[in-house]
Order: structure tokens, then sequence, then C-alpha cells
């Protein structure tokens, strides 16, 4: 009789401990990326850096290629005026095609010309009562590089030269260019001044503005009063060239900011390359020289870039029950690149309940390579059934 007793109440602690199995949750299924990055193999680009002064290169929609001569601001001349024409068209934005609105030369703007009409700087001819749109006021900053219009504009936008000067630096720190001050609309002032790498950020914001691409890609213009003035950037139409700025004052030396179209694997690019400093016997020449030295080195060093392949484990997915099973990319991921770069993957999935066939989306990666990014979704490379009752009644 006891020993029956004993029996029952084992039964009965085993039928309790049971249900407690039975109805204790089973943990979810806990998803994990396996790679969180992809370094892009090959020695890093060789580049034809300019002997003296700064320099950087990169392609737009990438990112920066690598940089020269530290990261010192120094003067930048006429360079400056790329932020000057990019907040003209930022407060009076123009779509292509348009001439927008028509400013008038006043008596004070022809006095002001005619006073330094005979200085050794950048000046484009006006007369008071000359009539001239937007359009061809940005074309008279940015081809013959007009310090006077510089002026004219800066008045237009802001009111005064020190409040254009203001919107300047405002825009320079929204745009992240940390070691850029400006002094001046024209960049004729030695207190202007930025970095090779700032100033390729800055061209890429510009060249992505089409009324401005347009305009720096024209190799002369005529204007009301000033006739037929040819571009400083004596390569635009050249060699793929189609941008963005020269400049050459006896503090900047020759400073080059230079944009040029390339095809690499069947797609179109726009590289960039800056230059300053130069001080030789022509270092506007040299400046222009070196750009485009950059400009074809960094087209050469571009490549295809596999991350991964459709089908390749990209993640895990583990469950007590189960261990751990591959998780797959639904496709590849390819950009362009060159190497030393690297790819940053994460991983956003919600864990999946189960039973769950094989294929079933359970999240999605993103991927980027500097300035590019993809989002591909992954799924489970096979079943992942439920837990077995065994295995609910024994786990731990």
């Amino acid at each position: 009789m006891r020993l029956l007793r004993l029996l029952g109440v084992l039964l009965v602690i085993v039928i309790v401990l049971g249900v407690v199995q039975l109805v204790r949750p089973v943990p979810k299924p806990a998803v994990a990326v396996t790679v969180s990055s992809v370094q892009v193999s090959g020695p890093k680009p060789q580049l034809p850096w300019p002997a003296s002064g700064e320099a950087a290169v990169g392609v737009m929609g990438i990112g920066q290629m690598a940089s020269y001569g530290g990261n010192q601001p120094v003067p930048i001349g006429s360079v400056a005026k790329v932020m000057t024409a990019l907040l003209v068209l930022e407060k009076h934005p123009l779509a292509l095609g348009a001439q927008g609105p028509s400013l008038t030369i006043t008596a004070q703007d022809a006095a002001a010309y005619q006073a330094i009409a005979n200085t050794a700087q950048s000046l484009v001819p006006v007369q008071a009562g000359e009539k001239m749109t937007e359009y061809q006021m940005l074309q008279a900053l940015l081809i013959p590089s007009g310090n006077n219009i510089a002026t004219i504009l800066a008045n237009w936008v802001s009111g005064s030269q020190s409040g254009f000067v203001r919107m300047m630096n405002t825009k320079a720190k929204q745009l992240g260019l940390g070691h850029t001050t400006y002094a001046d609309a024209s960049g004729l002032s030695q207190q202007t001044v930025s970095t090779a790498s700032d100033q390729l950020r800055l061209a890429e914001v510009a060249m992505k503005n089409p009324v401005f691409a347009q305009i720096v890609a024209e190799p002369q213009v005529i204007l009301p009063v000033a006739g037929l003035v040819y571009n400083y950037n004596n390569k635009v139409t050249h060699q793929g060239v189609i941008g963005v700025k020269t400049g050459s004052t006896l503090a900047a030396g020759g400073c080059y900011v230079v944009a040029a179209n390339r095809t690499v694997d069947g797609r179109n690019l726009v590289v960039l390359a800056s230059v300053f400093g130069q001080t030789t016997a022509e270092p506007l020449a040299l400046a222009i020289s070196d750009g485009l030295n950059l400009v074809n080195a960094a087209t050469k060093a571009v490549r295809p870039v596999h991350v991964f392949a459709q089908g390749a484990q990209v993640a895990t997915v583990n469950t007590p029950w189960q261990g751990t099973q591959p998780v797959v990319a639904s496709s590849g991921v390819q950009f362009l690149g060159w190497p030393g770069m690297v790819a940053a993957i994460a991983l956003k999935a919600q864990p999946p309940s189960t039973p769950a066939t094989a294929g079933k989306v359970i999240g999605r990666l993103s991927v980027q390579l500097g300035s590019q990014s993809s989002k591909v979704s992954v799924k489970l490379a096979e079943p992942l059934p439920a837990p077995t009752l065994r295995w609910r009644l024994t786990r731990l």
C-alpha cells in the first residue's frame, strides 16, 4: 500500500512537471548577422599627387578616394565662387532653361568696377543701366570669374557683403566643411580659406544642381556689355571635363577643382579632383594639369566590388532545439569602389515563428560602401521546425 502511494505521488509529480514544461514559453529564434563589414582587397590606389600644396580626389556618389598635403586651411582664390553661386541658386532657384529675374547694374556698381578696372584681378566689364538676368550673372561669376559680379550678387541676395559672408559660413557649417572660412564672396581675400577635401565635398553638392552644372560646363558665353568671354577652366569640353572652377591669386597660388565624366564597368561616373597652392611660374596651368592627372589615375583605380553574391550566407538563426541554421541573401550586392574601402553591413530582422519554411524572408540587410547603399532581404536557407514534444518535455 505504501509503495502504491509513493508511485502515485511520483506520477503526480511527473504529470505536474510535464504540464509545467509544456506551458513554459518557447524561446524565440535568435537571428544574428555573420559579417558586419567587408573590406575591398588589393593595394590602395597609387595617385600622382602634386609636388606641393594640397589635393584630394573622389567620385560623385561614392566618396573621397584620398587626400594629400594635410588638412590645413589655405587660401582658395576664386574657387570661393562655387559657394557664392550655390547660395544664389538656393535663395533664387532656377529651372533648366529659365533665365530668372533681371538685375540692373547701378551707377554704384559701375563706379566700383571702374575703380578697380586696372587691377590684376578677374573682372567683368559692366555699365550703369545694363540689365542681366540671374542666369547671365551666374555665367559672369563662374565663367570669366568676375570678382565684381560676386559683389553685386552678394548684395542682391543678402543686402550686404557682411550678411552674405555670414550666409556662406553658415552653409559651410551645415555641409560639414569644418576647415572652411569665408571672408568675401569672390575669394580675393586671403582670409577666405579651405582645404582640398572640403572643396571636393562642396563641388559634389554644387554639381548636383543642374543649373550650376550647366553653367560650369560652358566654354564661353556672350554677355550684354562684356561681349564674348571665355571660361578660365580651359579644359571644359576636353577630356570629359564638365566643370568646376579655377582660382589664382598671389596668396592662393594656382587652384583648381575639376569634374570629369568617366565610364567604369559600363557605368557613367563623375570623377572629382581638387588641387590648391601651386606656386610655379604658371601656377594655374600646373594646378589644372595636376587635377586631370588625378582624375585619370583615380578612374583606373575604380572597379566593381562584389560585397556578396545571391544565396551567400549573411546571417544565422539559432534555436535551442535545432541549433544554428544559415540565413542567406535573396540577391547579390555589387558597388563600384576601390581597394581599402570598407562596406558596412547591418541587419534588421524579425525572429520567425515556427515552423517556418525554407525561403521565408525574416529581415533585411543594409549595405553601405562610401555613399552607395543597398537594402537586401534575407531568408531562411532551410526549413525551421517547431520544437518537438520530446524536446519540450526534456529541456532543462
